[in-house]
């Protein structure tokens, strides 16, 4: 075999897809026309993404023109190791920064009401990562949710609690109601006695009972760690459960999703006993050079939450409660429909019956619906590629100033496609027409007054 066929037979990425991009920069005439290629992707994309589709991905969420402009600042370009303070940085002319940076935990803090923040995380799997390498120690035991129930790989083997190189145990939950099997759980916790147990969950359509949990856990010392990456807005909107008032240690989250701020994490906690060790995983070991524009513009975002996050997020949770009901009387079976559906910004339907997940999300982008495979209760891990689920958010939609009549549109959408068997593309010209009535970014101090 030839190094460049050994090479090729290593790749993990798309082996077409790179083939691709290497034909097209084959083609350019000069390093300046290859960025020109560069730019005229990033273009096409804000054209068809952000202009004439309905994303529907409940990891993603607009930012205000403040928070985007805010992602190209000056300050970008500067770095700031260490923790803030003149004495605590590394290189000198860091006072702006210091005040960038301490208006933003403080931001953050008022936002969640505790007496800790965290803003150095470039990645909110990294503030996962900071709390297993914080409070727990190779070989501890930990309970965390399974994937085809919600979980995610963060807190399971193949992310940072594998890593960390911890013995992960399922929380039971119910595959029908959703919700923590307590009498199990509390049965295995007993026996087990985990150093942590992390709640995060990336399909979550119902509050968990941390509290409950909690009390069991803290008969052996054993915390609750909450990963709210998908409910960190509605958490700062009032719109969820407290997990830090109903007794878990320590909250982490991605400033994307429901915060609508710029793709990072954040981490908040009150104990003092913490501060040191969670700060200390952060730097120097997870951050150096934290993007010091992304914090800018994280504060931003946090200072629309408090402004407009309950009127927000209170939309968005209606939002997808309207469009789960709605897919449901258009044929489509739904999780957790004797619920109500969701009391998040998302909601599940059970698509094998219509192809699977993989096929039907294809195919409602052909229609310039943005929606997401996922794996539901009824699927095994190791159907990841090719799951039954789909989910679909209204984070996005909703900051477009879309309500619960809106919601049917989308869902007259979605079952033209998939129970109707109409045309992809005869469905994308009707939402092409329908999506440009909706281009301006509410919930922000940037958007016009209501007439």
């Amino acid at each position: 075999m030839t190094l460049a066929s050994a090479t090729e037979s290593l790749e993990i990425h798309d082996a077409e897809t790179l083939a691709k991009a290497r034909e097209v920069l084959a083609a350019c005439a000069s390093p300046a026309d290859m960025q020109q290629e560069l730019l005229a992707a990033v273009d096409r994309n804000e054209r068809w993404r952000g202009r004439e589709c309905l994303n529907l991905l409940a990891p993603e969420a607009l930012v205000s023109p403040t928070v985007r402009k805010l992602l190209s600042a000056e300050v970008g370009q500067r770095a700031a190791e260490g923790h803030i303070g003149a004495v605590n940085r590394w290189f000198a002319g860091t006072r702006h920064i210091d005040e960038i940076e301490s208006l933003c935990v403080e931001l953050l803090k008022r936002l969640f009401g505790s007496r800790y923040a965290e803003h150095r995380l470039v990645a909110s799997m990294l503030g996962n990562m900071a709390v297993y390498a914080a409070l727990t120690k190779p070989g501890d035991t930990i309970m965390s949710l399974a994937q085809p129930v919600g979980g995610h790989s963060s807190n399971r083997d193949d992310g940072p609690a594998g890593i960390r190189g911890l013995a992960i145990v399922d929380v039971p939950l119910d595959p029908i109601e959703l919700e923590v099997d307590l009498d199990e759980f509390a049965a295995k916790a007993r026996r087990l006695r985990p150093r942590l147990v992390a709640l995060g969950a990336s399909m979550t359509l119902f509050p968990l009972p941390v509290r409950k949990m909690a009390e069991i856990a803290s008969e052996w010392d054993g915390r609750i760690f909450f990963d709210g990456a998908h409910q960190l807005g509605l958490i700062a909107g009032g719109q969820f459960q407290d997990p830090l008032g109903e007794g878990a240690a320590v909250l982490t989250g991605s400033a994307g999703k429901t915060f609508s701020g710029p793709q990072s994490g954040v981490m908040v906690w009150n104990d003092p006993e913490l501060a040191e060790p969670l700060c200390d995983a952060v730097f120097p070991a997870l951050a150096a050079t934290h993007q010091v524009n992304r914090v800018a513009a994280l504060a931003a975002a946090a200072a629309e939450l408090i402004e407009f996050g309950p009127e927000y997020m209170a939309q968005i949770v209606s939002n997808a409660r309207a469009l789960g009901a709605a897919l449901a009387d258009r044929g489509i079976p739904m999780l957790g429909a004797q619920k109500g559906f969701t009391r998040t910004h998302q909601v599940i339907a059970d698509v094998s019956g219509l192809g699977g997940g993989l096929i039907v999300a294809r195919r409602l982008a052909e229609a310039n619906v943005i929606t997401n495979k996922n794996l539901i209760p009824r699927d095994r891990p190791e159907d990841w590629d090719r799951p039954s689920g789909l989910r679909i958010g209204t984070t996005e939609v909703t900051r477009l100033g879309m309500r619960e009549p809106e919601m049917v549109r989308i869902a007259d959408f979605v079952a033209a496609v998939l129970v109707e068997n109409r045309s992809p593309e005869t469905v994308r010209r009707e939402v092409l027409a329908f999506r440009a009535d909706y281009q301006s970014v509410g919930y922000c101090f940037d958007a016009p007054p209501a007439s």
